[in-house]
């Protein structure tokens, strides 16, 4: 785990009932670590290592940070997300430059989506029990 005396960027990430701590150290080698472990053993799917590192793909930065994130909350989707988000949040910490760019794909807007509460004298929030004539 990393110094807290070393200096870094922070970005908070969200999506559905997942919340990440970001934080880009400079200088780094490219080494991603989610909650104390590799990306690689982190994440199993591939397209889940592809969305975390779509932000640093697109702003032409994949090998110049180290990237440390503290995700809790959701399912494997969700915290990928939020991490996506925070780390777009973080490089405009960098550079406010890289705005334009990360708004255009996305990765600034927080996906609202989560699952709606259940209402009382439902099934599920709008699944209505079934109906009995007798």
């Amino acid at each position: 785990m990393y110094q807290s005396k070393k200096p870094y960027y922070y970005g908070t990430g969200r999506r559905k009932t997942s919340v990440a701590r970001v934080r880009l150290y400079p200088g780094g080698t490219g080494k991603i670590t989610i909650n104390d472990r590799d990306i690689d053993e982190y994440f199993g799917l591939e397209t889940l290592k592809l969305i975390v590192r779509q932000p640093l793909t697109v702003t032409n930065t994949l090998g110049a940070y180290d990237i440390v994130a503290n995700v809790v909350g959701g399912g494997v989707t969700g915290q990928a997300g939020a991490i996506r988000h925070g780390l777009a949040r973080a490089l405009l910490k960098v550079n406010e430059e890289f705005r334009p760019v990360l708004k255009k794909a996305g990765f600034l807007t927080r996906d609202p989506r989560m699952k709606e509460r259940k209402k009382y004298g439902l099934k599920a929030a709008r699944r209505a029990p079934q109906f009995s004539k007798r």
